[in-house]
């Protein structure tokens, strides 16, 4: 089975509504047609988008999920990626997104 963990302060679009709601059914592998996500990369990228569906996919890796981002659409979670940037670049971390997230998520150590 598949471990979902989901970052602290969110990034949720705004069209995504009942956002506690989609995270129990992605947590129960319920599909969901209009739902993209936004993971950590587990390999030297930053940030992984795909559509909710992929979870279903016999060949989709198995592999431990650290959601950070909930969109409705491809367009709306590289519009959460952009804020995304934006708050990391006002932290100082010149870009790097992902070390800015896992900071975050470890309360600010790292």
């Amino acid at each position: 089975m598949l471990f979902m963990e989901f970052y602290q302060n969110l990034y949720v679009g705004k069209s995504v509504k009942k956002v506690n709601t989609v995270k129990r059914k992605l947590r129960s592998g319920a599909g969901q047609f209009s739902i993209y996500l936004i993971s950590i990369a587990q390999n030297k990228d930053q940030l992984e988008i795909f559509h909710s569906g992929l979870l279903k996919q016999k060949h989709f890796p198995r592999k431990d999920l650290y959601v950070v981002g909930i969109a409705g659409s491809k367009d709306e979670a590289y519009q959460l990626v952009g804020l995304m940037l934006g708050d990391t670049l006002r932290a100082g971390f010149c870009g790097d997104i992902k070390r800015f997230l896992l900071r975050e998520a470890k309360g600010g150590v790292g």
